[in-house]
């Protein structure tokens, strides 16, 4: 079975862990790309950021698109959604299927 992990800002990830989850708290965009180097590593399976985390390694978060593990998935923060986790997870699905998921448009 294959690890989960949350990384982000505490205040947006903490309630994770009573989940059961490995929440990563960072700061700033060495500590994420410290913490997603590391969790690589440790064959999580899975791996939520959150947007803001996200938008500040996107170079990095790159290099795993085409890659089947870890699966690395956009959530909202506190401050809000951004619409980046939804839109990469569209352009995933319509990768797959050929068509847009939200509109039903063939690509």
């Amino acid at each position: 079975m294959y690890k989960i992990a949350v990384v982000g800002d505490y205040d947006s990830i903490y309630g994770f862990a009573t989940l059961g989850l490995s929440i990563c708290p960072v700061r700033d965009r060495e500590e994420i790309l410290d913490r997603l180097r590391s969790l690589v590593e440790d064959e999580y399976g899975i791996i939520y950021i959150t947007e803001a985390a996200a938008a500040e390694v996107k170079d990095e978060l790159e290099m795993y698109r085409e890659k089947t593990l870890p699966a690395i998935i956009q959530i909202p923060g506190v401050s809000g959604n951004t619409g980046a986790g939804v839109e990469g997870v569209k352009k995933t699905v319509e990768q797959a299927v050929g068509s847009d998921i939200l509109f039903g448009g063939v690509s």
